[in-house]
């Protein structure tokens, strides 16, 4: 790689943690109780009030660092199913792992469980609808990107719904919890450390893998033709998607949008080089859930509002202008 090409990677990716670090710190700073740039830095400097130094150390820094994690998992994802079924409109919840891993969740949350029961119960269902949907679209014969997508889109279908049945039956006193868990809440995230270190590993996985998933994108049979062992590296894009889903939707319930625009956007933007938008879906979800979740703190506060509800209302309109914009 020459010098102007490593430069040419370098700066999107250089710009786009930059604004992710002052993401992060208005997340810290805004809430129901604002707080100053100078009150940060005391608490990061050992000092500062107790209730600075609970809502800095306790509360906003995990739950904005979780926020962070949430959206370039998801962002990943969306990334990897796109090249995977070569379909811009292709979502990690496309394939239903949403839906199984609400399943597992509201099935704990029903059974009166908490804590980390739900968050393995949600991981346990991305994966058992992971299976599921892979089982069905193999069948008797090889899987292809459109028969994947439709028993997805199937196989969502049906998990949405037990998902509206467990809803009915459930007792009054649960459905809150339950739907504010649907609709994609970062209040109850545990450590953002497994989803960073998640994320991370990932990354670094994928990273040798950029040129191959360059060919990949553009059809299996130039892929094979090129010398790419197409079949295990499918394999290995749609388990790293699953995995990167199930622990966003572990980590913080059901949030829709951030897979499908953000992967697309970045490709209007940059280009459709796999070495360079992989990981600036890393960085730039993890700033659109950052910014979210901020709003979702602060418009009605001390009230809060699901983070799922601000990534529709922002995602929805910036799709259809992005589609607007590459017809």
């Amino acid at each position: 790689m020459t010098i102007p090409r490593r430069r040419s990677l370098c700066l999107p990716l250089g710009v786009l943690a930059l604004l992710g670090l002052v993401a992060l710190l208005l997340s810290v700073t805004l809430g129901s109780a604002a707080l100053s740039l100078g009150d940060v830095w005391a608490v990061v400097g050992g000092e500062g009030s107790p209730l600075a130094r609970t809502l800095i150390l306790e509360l906003r820094i995990p739950r904005s660092l979780s926020a962070f994690a949430v959206g370039g998992l998801l962002a990943v994802a969306g990334g990897l199913m796109q090249v995977l079924l070569r379909n811009p409109l292709a979502d990690p919840y496309v394939l239903g792992l949403s839906g199984g891993a609400s399943v597992g969740a509201l099935a704990a949350m029903l059974a009166g469980l908490g804590g980390a029961v739900i968050s393995g119960s949600a991981f346990a269902g991305a994966f058992l609808s992971t299976l599921l949907v892979f089982g069905l679209a193999h069948g008797t014969g090889s899987w292809t990107p459109s028969r994947l997508l439709l028993t997805g889109v199937v196989v969502a279908a049906g998990w949405g719904a037990v998902i509206t049945l467990m809803l009915a039956i459930s007792p009054a006193e649960r459905l809150p919890g339950m739907l504010y868990w649907l609709m994609g809440d970062l209040s109850y995230a545990r450590s953002p450390w497994p989803p960073l270190a998640l994320l991370l590993l990932i990354c670094l996985l994928l990273a040798p893998l950029g040129r191959s998933l360059n060919v990949m994108a553009r059809g299996p049979l130039q892929a094979a033709a090129l010398g790419v062992n197409v079949r295990p590296l499918e394999w290995m894009i749609y388990l790293a998607a699953s995995v990167l889903t199930a622990m966003a939707v572990t980590t913080a319930g059901s949030i829709g949008f951030v897979g499908l625009v953000v992967p697309h956007m970045l490709r209007l933007v940059l280009g459709n080089d796999q070495r360079l938008i992989l990981p600036a879906c890393a960085l730039a979800g993890g700033i659109l859930l950052v910014l979210a979740d901020t709003l979702a703190r602060t418009l009605i506060a001390p009230e809060q509002l699901p983070v799922g509800v601000i990534t529709a209302l922002l995602g929805v309109p910036t799709f259809l202008f992005l589609l607007y914009r590459s017809r």
